[in-house]
């Protein structure tokens, strides 16, 4: 018979930490829709390119979208309290490479066509599906602001192929179509 553990034989081992490249590396597994979110308002017209979307609740209809603090859409975002996100469809990748981050701000819808949803924000015509927001609540974590974008409209597009992002690289989720 063997004898009894002692609390400190049955402690796991301290995993090693995780280090900044390897979280990044690791998220890189993570496939997700590639978004362009859209503000405009007193802070001006703005947008970038998210992947960090997700639905937080249907009652009422939210959704969730993580701002970096330093980039150059997070005051006009917070200035203006309102959000479109463009789902993209296949073919988007050139407009969402204008909405990464190095193109300067006032040429990046020059890539789109646009049309002013109810609040305001740009919204992207041909995008899967657009969802517009009012920002009701922001959290900051780290490096990034969490919004909680409540959804006020929703539009549709006729695409059934959806844009991801996943392994560093652009891909097309094709869907049902309504035949």
């Amino acid at each position: 018979m063997s004898p009894p553990c002692s609390p400190l034989d049955s402690a796991p081992p301290t995993p090693p930490p995780v280090t900044r490249e390897g979280f990044r590396n690791a998220m890189a597994r993570l496939g997700a829709a590639v978004n362009i979110v859209t503000t405009d308002g007193p802070g001006g017209r703005h947008g970038f390119t998210a992947s960090a979307v997700c639905s937080v609740t249907d009652s009422p209809p939210t959704l969730l979208v993580c701002l970096n603090k330093g980039s150059s859409a997070a005051g006009p975002v917070h200035a203006n309290g309102v959000v479109c996100i463009n789902t993209l469809a296949a073919g988007h990748e050139p407009l969402s490479n204008l909405f990464g981050g190095r193109t300067p701000p006032e040429e990046r819808f020059a890539g789109g066509a646009w049309r002013v949803a109810a609040t305001g924000a740009p919204m992207l015509v041909g995008a899967v599906v657009a969802f517009d927001c009012r920002v009701v609540r922001t959290v900051e974590v780290g490096t990034h602001d969490v919004l909680f974008c409540e959804v006020v409209g929703v539009a549709e597009g006729g695409s059934h192929e959806s844009l991801i992002y996943y392994s560093r690289r652009y891909h097309t989720l094709s869907g049902p179509t309504d035949d």
